[in-house]
Formats: structure tokens, sequence, C-alpha cells
């Protein structure tokens, strides 16, 4: 068997020291760079088990290059070392994919511990590839092979082979029910029913008749009994989508259901069961809904045992181009047309949005494309809707006048951290994009609802979040 092989990159020589000791001990090969840039390219080059990795680096910050390394061919484990633990690069070091995340001054046996446990998940997962046939994940529809598109993969070939409860999140947009059927059809359910529940769209009124089934007679209308979602789903999978839109009156027995899967129809004497695997999805942030009392925290605990988070388009443009080829091809086959080219400038433009509405925004987009230039062989930016070549027009003035936006220049004004920096954009180009659709649609919410490819509830949410006047 191959001795395991490790690499430390930390510019403390002291620490450097320690750790040279500690793996040789064990009986491991070891090699070490006090350069980040170094580091990388070390990890790139030959192949190592294990990353001894620290955060503050004469060249960059150690937690930045973790998707670097993981994209490297070995795709070794990550243990960050540091000497200034923090809560937040701790949490971005595990959201990163990091094995472990250790301060300095911790013990020698806990730092050879995180190592020994860190090799042995190695050996079994190789042992694991090497035992078991490799099938090809079934991904209808799943378009892109960027970093975090494989990642997101991976997590659905893991879940596929479970029956824990999966909880999907991600921007509106982002192909949630996509994975979602993706875990189904490669999952020993896959020839049983795949159920979905719009909960967005699920009257609070008649939200436990639709889930659980009625009776005769239950209540006015009941002309006849009828079975519910969930047990239609039963052997197969129960999809929630939107989840954090579930009635807090449905929420505490809907929790029963899933822990007991059992439940009694309105109006019957008798309990049912239903042996259904549970996916859910949500755009909101349940844990903050949880905090305000808008959603049971149980629930949510059930609902989480194995969670999927789906990067928004603008974090993984990498896909922009396959995405867009995939989507007008199928375009061109169902009018039986032939294939189209793009202009180079029409993937800058592609490139150059932010899609605030993602995967589904850029689907859209070039529907309206297509339909632009049905009988020119070459789509060019002329074709696009007139809000995104405005928006990426606004986009590119605000760039080349970088010394009057507080921005680029040294005005003595302190720059936002990152994320708020993204935030705002965001929110900036969301709320320009419900202008554009609204003015497209010339205010007729049902056609606002098809171009955008939004469900009522969310496009109403969406206008009110924005103090976009609603038309009556």
């Amino acid at each position: 068997m191959q001795m395991p092989r490790i690499l430390i990159i930390d510019d403390d020589e002291l620490m450097v020291s320690s750790l040279l000791l500690m793996v040789r001990n064990q009986g491991h090969e070891v090699a070490s760079s006090g350069s980040l840039a170094e580091g990388i390219e070390m990890a790139a080059s030959q192949d190592f088990d294990v990353v001894f990795l620290d955060v503050r680096m004469p060249d960059g910050n150690g937690l930045e290059a973790l998707p670097r390394l993981a994209e490297s061919p070995a795709a070794p484990e990550v243990i960050i070392i540091t000497g200034f633990g923090d809560p937040d690069g701790a949490e971005l070091a595990i959201k990163c994919g990091a094995w472990d995340y250790i301060e300095k001054g911790s013990s020698v046996k806990e730092m050879n511990l995180s190592l020994e446990r860190a090799l042995q998940y190695r050996r079994e997962k190789k042992t694991e590839n090497i035992s078991q046939s490799v099938v090809a994940l079934k991904r209808e529809d799943i378009y892109g092979n960027s970093p975090k598109l494989r990642a997101c993969l991976n997590l659905v070939a893991q879940a596929a082979g479970s029956e824990a409860s999966i909880l999907i999140t991600g921007e509106t947009g982002t192909g949630k029910e996509l994975f979602a059927r993706a875990i189904h059809r490669n999952s020993p359910r896959a020839t049983k029913d795949f159920v979905t529940v719009d909960c967005a769209a699920l009257p609070e009124t008649i939200a436990e008749s639709l889930l659980f089934g009625h009776e005769k007679g239950t209540f006015t209308g009941a002309e006849k009994p009828r079975e519910g979602l969930v047990r239609q789903a039963h052997g197969g999978t129960l999809f929630l989508d939107e989840v954090g839109e579930l009635p807090l009156s449905v929420q505490k027995n809907f929790l029963r259901v899933l822990q007991e899967r059992r439940f009694r129809p309105l109006g019957s004497s008798r309990e049912i069961e239903s042996d259904f695997r549970l996916v859910a999805a949500t755009n909101r942030n349940l844990e903050e809904m949880v905090a305000k009392n808008q959603f049971r925290s149980d629930l949510l605990f059930r609902l989480r045992a194995f969670t999927i988070d789906l990067p928004p388009l603008r974090e993984r443009t990498e896909d922009i181009k396959e995405l867009a080829r995939s989507h007008l091809d199928r375009l061109c086959e169902c009018n039986s047309l032939a294939s189209k080219g793009f202009s180079p400038e029409f993937l800058d433009a592609l490139f150059d949005y932010q899609w605030p509405g993602n995967v589904r925004e850029l689907a859209n987009t070039l529907v309206r494309a297509f339909s632009a230039a049905r009988f020119e062989p070459t789509l060019y930016p002329k074709h696009l809707p007139t809000h995104i070549r405005v928006q990426i027009m606004r986009n590119s003035v605000n760039q080349t006048s970088t010394p009057g936006n507080g921005y680029g220049a040294n005005q003595g004004r302190r720059l936002p951290s990152i994320h708020d920096y993204r935030e705002a954009v965001y929110a900036q180009a969301e709320k320009h994009y419900l202008q554009d659709l609204m003015s497209l649609a010339e205010n007729d919410i049902p056609e606002a609802c098809r171009v955008s490819g939004l469900s009522l509830s969310r496009l109403y949410a969406l206008l009110k979040k924005h103090q976009i006047e609603r038309p009556l």
C-alpha cells in the first residue's frame, strides 16, 4: 500500500518543525512550503493525501485557497491550522470543505488524531471505490462541470444512497427541483412516484386535506374520499418545494407524520401508513425564521439531516457556456431548426450579467433570444432582452467611473465586506430585473410569472420586498 503523503503550508518555522517531526514519527512522507502560491503549485503537481494549511500566509489567506486545493488532482483533505482562532473563519473553512479547523495552541495529540482520522477516511473511501462498481450519476437537465457544481453532484450521489431527509437550499432559479429529482432517480426508490408539494401555493384552509386526504362528507364539497399527497408518495419520494412557506398550523402535524410515517386523513377513524423519502427545498433562511417563530425548530432539525446548498449562477460562471449551448440546442431541435451559433460578444454578455434569477432566468433569456433570432444562424447581443443589455451597460459605465463610486479610489471611505457588497449588488440587480420584468409584461402578473418562471406567491413576495407597486 502506498505510503500517505502530507503537505504542510505554513511560514511559522517552529510550527513546521513540530508538524514535520509528528508526521515523520508516524511513518508518513511529508513536504513543506512557506509560501501559499508554492504550496498550491505543489498540491497541483503532486499527490498529497492531507494538507496542513495556515490561514495567515505572507502571500495570501489560506481559507481563500481551499477551493483551489479541492480542485487539485488528489483532492487532499485540508486541516486548517491557525494562531488566531475565529468563529467566522471556522465556519467558512468547514463550508469550503476543510476536514478540520485547529488552533496552533492545541496539543500534538489533537493534531495527530485529526491527521489519522483524515487518512482513515481516505483509505476507506478508496477501498469503497474499488469494491463497488461505478455507476454514472443520472443528472438529466443539470448542466455544467464547475467545481461548485461537481461538489453538489457528489452530495447528490451520497444522498441518493441513504434514506435521510434532505434539505436543498439556494436562491430562486438555481435548480432545486432538478436536484431533488436527481436524488430520486439515483435512489432505490427511482421506480416509484416523485410527488411534489408546492408549499407556496398551499392554501392554509385546505392544506391538511391536500396533504393527508379526507373522507367523503368531511366538509362542504367533499363529495368523495380523496387520497392525500403524502399517501401518493408511498414507496417513493415526497418533495416539499419552498418548505419555508408551509403554514405553521400544518408544521406540527407534518412533523408527526415525518417521525411516525403514519397519519389520519380528515374525517377518518383509522390511521394509514406512507413509506416515503422526504426531500425539501427552500430559498429562505430557515434558521432566521425559527428565531422569529415563523418556522418550527424541531421540524427544521428533521428536515436537514442532509443538506445540499446550491450555488447561484454568478458563483459558477464557468457553466454558463454549457448551459447556454444545451438550452439553445434543445430549442433548435424542438423547432426543427439547424443549430445556431454564439458570437463572442453574445457569450461575453452572458458572462457579464449577474443573473439574479439564476439558471431559470438564463433559460428564459435564451428562449427570448432564440425567438428574436429565429431565422438567423448566429446570436448577437442585440438578440438579448432589453433589460439585460441595459443592466450590462449600466455595470460597464459604473466600472469605468470607479473614482466617483468610492470603491476604487482611496477617498478615506471604508470598504464594505465582500459579503455585504455582493448582497447589495445582487439586491440592486434583482430590483432592476423585477422593474424591467413588470414593464415588459405590461404589469400582467400571469405573463410576468410565465416569463420569469416565478410562482405567483414568490413574485408577489419579491415585489413587496423591493417596494414595487403591484397592479390591482
